[in-house]
């Protein structure tokens, strides 16, 4: 886990990218230390929302000190977030958590994301090398695919209307496509992550994913995110870990997620 503190943020721009889904730029020098799979808090500095809103890295900008939050419209304090315009300023918590490996020696590295699952493995996909594929999944409408492209590697899609790519699940377009990596990093929600983590094991390769949970502090005093894991867990001496403080990336193997 990378150093983490307080300080005030300055947006440097926002946009819809679709109904629903905005994209956030930051300047903060929190850009500095962060890798990809971290997240931050933000906090919206009113009673009304005390509780922070914890929003996942999509791209890291070490040069201009910025971080990019893509994220899904979800309720007031979302709503509060995409109301923020260049020139605004908040209080963040970052980085926050810990991110994906990126020493493993994979020569076809493989990044899926599911829905607003897909925002994080875009700094991923762009920090790793080789003959790198990306899978995305989305309902029916893909966003975040000119990133994606321009990152080198391939890229495939899959949409559960068949609008664009292949018509299913990011299991059914590895399939379709016969793609056969040495390394796969996920994040999504948990029946995409159970059927990634299945596929990894059945061909032998390393699996890493970044879990979806409700945080509430973000920092793993709560309690609020555990997950279950195959193992007992340091901190509670249970078979448990925090997704915000232990993750929120974890090894597949290392998780339970039936």
């Amino acid at each position: 886990m990378t150093e983490q503190h307080f300080e005030k943020a300055k947006v440097v721009c926002q946009e819809t990218l679709q109904p629903g889904i905005y994209s956030l730029v930051l300047e903060t020098s929190a850009a500095e230390s962060a890798v990809p799979g971290q997240f931050v808090n933000l906090y919206l500095g009113d009673k009304s929302h005390l509780l922070p809103r914890p929003i996942s890295i999509c791209e890291i900008d070490k040069a201009k000190s910025t971080l990019r939050l893509v994220y899904r419209l979800k309720g007031e304090g979302t709503r509060a977030v995409s109301e923020l315009a260049a020139g605004d300023t908040l209080d963040i918590l970052g980085t926050l958590g810990n991110g994906f490996p990126l020493d493993i020696p994979a020569k076809r590295p493989m990044v899926i994301g599911g829905g607003i699952g897909v925002p994080p493995m875009l700094g991923l996909f762009q920090a790793l090398s080789g003959d790198k594929l990306a899978v995305m999944g989305y309902l029916d409408e893909p966003f975040l695919l000119n990133e994606f492209n321009g990152a080198g590697g391939s890229t495939y899609v899959a949409t559960e209307s068949g609008r664009t790519g292949t018509k299913g699940n990011v299991i059914d377009a590895i399939r379709a496509n016969d793609l056969a990596p040495d390394a796969i990093f996920a994040c999504g929600p948990k029946p995409m992550l159970a059927a990634i983590k299945a596929f990894a094991e059945s061909a032998n390769i390393p699996c890493y994913i970044s879990m979806e949970e409700r945080m509430a502090c973000g920092i793993g005093a709560c309690l609020g995110c555990v997950v279950k894991t195959t193992a007992v867990d340091g901190h509670s001496k249970v078979k448990n870990a925090r997704v915000c403080a232990d993750g929120p990336v974890f090894k597949a193997s290392e998780v339970d997620l039936t």
